[in-house]
């Protein structure tokens, strides 16, 4: 009670504490699981302070505690994002041609742990790169998203595609515990800058904006993979990373930029 007093005034605290049977597992294994409530906070601390103090409780009945830990696997707290649009509006040529072909890649990602692994990993690219912006736990983030996309058995695609009515269907849904309150949030500066740029979001609010930059991150790279193909944007890239380190001026970049349009890219090729 003392712990979550202040927690309970916002609105959280303790949703339920079940205890859980593991033994058929691993042997003499029992579990408390607790659920929590957090609020605008992501409460990695509250909750490990809770979870001590219940087992410091436990110490007194002479049974054999090994640990009190949070986890980052919160399949109970789920955002989904989705787009959905005209199939005719999907693509300028050939809309249900390359409509079919990316539902097609994501049904790949699906059933191919291969390929889900990169496709998967081009959705964190976006996701990682807000969570970390916000001072929250990227790579407690990243587990958690890759644990979800195993659930079943087999790792599998974090997005899912389809054509529907005459209409191109595109959504995620994954696993998220974020925080605008406390930690670094608040405190580092550029975490401060990046929730202002934001708007200041709530939890659930970044939560949401998240999720949908993981959305737009996986279609940009699927659009190109089934389009122009990946290495167009990637060596594009590649070109200005050469002349930024040949110290090319705007002009220079400009020539150059135009002679390798249609050329294959190296750094002897551009020196």
């Amino acid at each position: 009670d003392e712990i979550t007093a202040n927690m309970r005034k916002r609105g959280g605290g303790i949703l339920d504490i079940e205890l859980r049977d593991c033994t058929a597992d691993l042997q003499d294994y029992y579990q408390l699981h607790v659920s929590f409530e957090t609020g605008d906070s992501m409460g990695a601390n509250f909750i490990n302070s809770c979870l001590e103090a219940i087992a410091n409780t436990f110490k007194k009945e002479d049974i054999f505690i090994v640990m009190s830990i949070l986890s980052n696997y919160v399949p109970e707290c789920l955002v989904r994002a989705e787009v959905t649009c005209d199939l005719k509006a999907f693509f300028p040529k050939d809309p249900e041609l390359y409509a079919r072909k990316f539902v097609q890649a994501v049904e790949i990602a699906k059933v191919e742990p291969y390929r889900a692994v990169t496709h998967n990993k081009g959705i964190m690219n976006g996701i990682d790169a807000v969570v970390l912006a916000t001072g929250n736990d990227f790579r407690a983030v990243a587990a958690g998203a890759h644990a979800y996309a195993s659930k079943d058995g087999k790792y599998t695609s974090l997005t899912h595609a389809k054509i529907e009515g005459g209409k191109f269907h595109f959504w995620i849904e994954l696993p998220l515990s974020l925080g605008t309150v406390g930690g670094l949030t608040r405190l580092h500066p550029l975490a401060k800058l990046s929730m202002e740029i934001l708007q200041n979001p709530t939890s659930k609010e970044l939560m949401q904006i998240v999720a949908v930059a993981g959305l737009a991150q996986n279609f940009a790279a699927l659009r190109a993979l089934t389009t122009t193909g990946i290495q167009q944007g990637h060596m594009k890239m590649h070109l200005m990373n050469i002349l930024n380190q040949l110290e090319a001026n705007l002009h220079e970049k400009e020539l150059i930029c135009k002679e390798f349009r249609e050329k294959t890219i190296s750094h002897s090729a551009v020196a």
